[in-house]
C-alpha cells in the first residue's frame, strides 16, 4: 500500500503500487523481525550486493530511519511499515514480490524478480 497523491488541479491520484511487493506471509514475518529488534521505528532496507552463486545476492537489514538518505526510494506499507531501497538496487529489484514460506525444506523468505535472468538453486542469489 502506497499513500494517495494530489495532482496540481487538486483531485487526487490514485496510488501507484510500490515498486517491490510484499506478501501477507513477507509482511507478518517482517514485522515479527521488527519487532524481535525490540525497535518499532526502524526500517527494512533491502538491496543487492555482488556475490552468491549467480553474481548478485539479496540483501536485507533494519536499519534506523535516520539513516535513509535523500536518494533512496522509501516504500510504505499496511500499518506504517517500511521499506527502503538504493536507487542502483531499486534497478534490479523493480516489480520483485517478497513472499514467505514456513515450510521446513525451502522455507524462509522468497524472492520473485522479474529481472532475474538467472538464480541458483537456493533463491538468495540471481544473475542478469
Amino acid at each position: 500500500m502506497c499513500f494517495s497523491s494530489s495532482d496540481a488541479a487538486g483531485s487526487t491520484v490514485a496510488p501507484a503500487p510500490p515498486a517491490i511487493t510484499l506478501t501477507e506471509a513477507a509482511l507478518k514475518n517482517l514485522k515479527r523481525l521488527r519487532e524481535d529488534t525490540g525497535d518499532e521505528k526502524v526500517i527494512l532496507r533491502m538491496g543487492v550486493k555482488s556475490g552468491g552463486c549467480s553474481g548478485m545476492s539479496y540483501h536485507m537489514d533494519f536499519e534506523k530511519e535516520e539513516n535513509v538518505r535523500a536518494e533512496d526510494a522509501v516504500m510504505e506499507y499496511e500499518d506504517g511499515f517500511k521499506l527502503v531501497c538504493d536507487p542502483k538496487s531499486l534497478l534490479y529489484l523493480f516489480g520483485m514480490r517478497l513472499d514467505y514460506s514456513a515450510a521446513l525444506i525451502g522455507g524462509g523468505f522468497q524472492f520473485h524478480n522479474p529481472n532475474a535472468e538467472s538464480s541458483c538453486g537456493c533463491g538468495k542469489s540471481f544473475g542478469v
